[in-house]
């Protein structure tokens, strides 16, 4: 099973719907600056770092400095804890789904 802190940061991060928006923006975009993902969010330039600070400890983005600016990018790696934890408890639901089928079966011929 993945390491608890490792999915409780990526939950964390992905919690937010502010966050969220960021980080779908990043998904949807190779590369993109600070000043493009405040552009038209409604969000100041501020809150905008603040969120990607978040985004990076839960390694869900990198950075890129470049002379003034910094451009970020989505980091696939960091949904895995996601991923495997879904896996884990999809399967543990597939089988009890399985089994309340059997059940289900033997009881209503």
């Amino acid at each position: 099973m993945i390491e608890a802190t490792e999915i409780s940061s990526v939950m964390r991060a992905l919690a937010d719907p502010t966050r969220r928006a960021v980080y779908e923006r990043i998904v949807s975009a190779q590369e993109i600056t600070v000043v493009e993902l405040t552009r038209g969010s409604g969000v100041t330039q501020g809150a905008i770092s603040q969120h990607l600070k978040s985004l990076k400890q839960a390694r869900l983005v990198t950075e890129r400095p470049e002379g003034r600016n910094v451009y970020y990018r989505a980091e696939p790696e960091g949904l895995v804890p996601l991923l495997d934890w879904m896996s884990h408890y999809g399967l543990f639901w597939q089988e009890r789904f399985d089994s309340l089928r059997t059940l289900l079966k033997e009881i209503d011929p």
